[in-house]
Order: structure tokens, then C-alpha cells, then sequence
């Protein structure tokens, strides 16, 4: 499984909830360095461990990397879109504390490159994961979001 979504969209929270026991979590905020991502995604594929990939990956070459080592090792690929206005993801992370806080800026940045996951990069699946206030997931199959507006002007 591959997250994508913005600093703050509630990937890591949703992760706890949802795969903490049965799936190993490959994240840069943890692991620190691409080449200790590596070995660990690596380890997975050898030994068949589910695993999800909890980074931001606002792009389809962020996403490349895990897609076909994966499903050259017979795993089904499945992406999670995290849907969350800047604005709520600034929210939720002013909550955070130390250094798992990022800058505003970052959020906006990252937003403002974000390429919407496509089963045509190689995924099995694609679903969509919204917060409510109450900080309550909802999922839904497939991809509902449009485009924003940046993104139309580059197709």
C-alpha cells in the first residue's frame, strides 16, 4: 500500500488505526535516510511482509520506485489518497509537537505538486480517505477528487 497526501492529512494517525498489526510501515519521518527505506522495502518484498509506504509521494515518480519492485514480487499495489484542503492539514499539524511539525510552507508545497494517483502507474486499487472534524477516516473506492486547477492546465 502506498499513502499519498500532504504533511498533516493524517496518514500516520490512519495507519496506527487500520494496519498497525498486520502491516510493517516504511516512512522516511522514521527511517531518515532513502537508503535505510530501501533495505527495509527490500526485507518486505523478500519475505512477503505487507507493507505500507506512509510518505507523502505527491508525485507518480515518487510512487514508481515501490510499484514495480512490488509487483515484480507478486504483491497487489493499492494507493490511498488522502484528501484534506491545506488548510486542514495546516490544522492538524499546528497539533503536532517538535520536530514531527513541518512549516506551513512545506504543506503548501507539497499540495501544489500533488498528482493524483492513476491505476494506469501500475495500481491494483486506488481509494480515497477523508478526516472529518471529529478526526473520524472515511474511505471510499476510487479517486473523487477533481483535478485542481494547476493540474488541468498541465494535461
Amino acid at each position: 500500500m502506498i499513502f499519498v497526501g500532504v504533511q498533516g492529512a493524517g496518514k500516520s494517525t490512519f495507519f496506527l488505526e487500520r494496519f498497525f498489526y498486520t502491516h510493517a510501515r516504511i516512512s522516511l519521518d522514521v527511517l531518515r535516510t532513502r537508503n535505510r527505506e530501501r533495505l527495509i522495502f527490500e526485507a518486505c518484498l523478500a519475505a512477503g511482509q505487507s507493507f505500507v509506504v506512509d510518505n507523502t509521494n505527491p508525485l507518480a515518480a515518487d510512487r514508481a520506485r515501490y510499484i514495480a519492485p512490488a509487483r515484480a514480487a507478486g504483491f497487489r499495489t493499492v494507493a490511498y489518497f488522502f484528501e484534506v484542503s491545506v488548510r486542514d492539514a495546516i490544522r492538524r499539524n499546528n497539533l503536532r509537537q517538535g520536530k514531527q511539525k513541518v512549516p506551513a510552507v512545506a504543506i503548501a508545497g507539497t499540495s501544489k505538486k500533488m498528482q493524483i494517483p492513476r491505476l494506469d502507474e501500475g495500481f491494483d486499487a486506488l481509494y480515497t480517505v477523508t478526516v472529518a472534524p471529529d478526526n473520524k477516516f472515511t474511505v471510499i473506492e476510487g479517486i473523487e477528487r477533481a483535478a485542481p486547477s494547476h493540474e488541468k492546465r498541465a494535461e
